[in-house]
C-alpha cells in the first residue's frame, strides 16, 4: 500500500511536466461575427466539418457537451467535456479527461482576433496534460485542425 502512494504521488507530481500542445491559426477576410456564427453552428457540422463531427448539448459555460472528432487517418473518438468559456465572437474553449483527471486531459480553444483591416485571425488550439500524453502522437489531430480551419474560411468567405 506505501508504495501505491508513493507510485501516484509521483505520477500527480510528474503530471504538469507531461505535456503537449498544438497550435494552429489562420487569417479569415471575414467579421469576427462571421467566423463566430460558422463555428457555433454545431448542427451544420456534420455537413461540413472534418475533424470535429459533432457538437451536442448545452454550449455554455459550465456545461457538459459531448464532442465527437475524427482526425485524419485515425478513429473517431467521442468526448464530453466542459465548456469553459464561450464570448460570442472572441473565444469558446472546453476542457476534457479520459478516465479521470491527470491520464488524458485537452483544453481544446478556439479564439477570434480581429485584425481590424477586415480579417481575423482564428486561433484554433488544445493543451493535452498527464501520465498518458507521451504516447499521444500530435500529428494527425494537428492535421485535423488545419483541415477544420481551411473549412471555416471556405465557408466565412464565401458566404453572404
Amino acid at each position: 500500500m506505501k508504495y501505491l502512494f508513493v507510485l501516484l504521488s509521483l505520477i500527480c507530481i510528474n503530471t504538469t511536466a507531461m505535456a503537449k500542445e498544438i497550435t494552429t491559426q489562420i487569417t479569415i477576410k471575414a467579421t469576427p461575427e462571421k467566423v463566430w456564427a460558422v463555428l457555433t453552428d454545431f448542427k451544420k457540422y456534420p455537413d461540413w466539418n472534418p475533424f470535429i463531427r459533432s457538437v451536442e448539448g448545452n454550449v455554455e459555460v459550465g456545461e457538459k457537451i459531448k464532442v465527437i472528432i475524427h482526425p485524419p487517418q485515425a478513429k473517431e473518438m467521442t468526448f464530453r467535456p466542459i465548456v469553459l468559456t464561450k464570448t460570442d465572437e472572441k473565444e469558446l474553449s472546453w476542457f476534457g479527461t479520459l478516465f479521470f483527471r491527470g491520464i488524458f486531459d485537452g483544453e481544446h480553444r478556439f479564439e477570434i482576433v480581429d485584425n481590424n483591416d477586415g480579417t481575423v485571425t482564428l486561433k484554433h488550439s488544445e493543451k493535452f496534460r498527464g501520465v498518458l500524453v507521451w504516447m499521444f502522437n500530435t500529428k494527425k489531430t494537428e492535421a485535423g485542425f488545419i483541415l477544420m480551419n481551411e473549412k471555416i474560411k471556405e465557408i466565412a468567405e464565401t458566404q453572404q
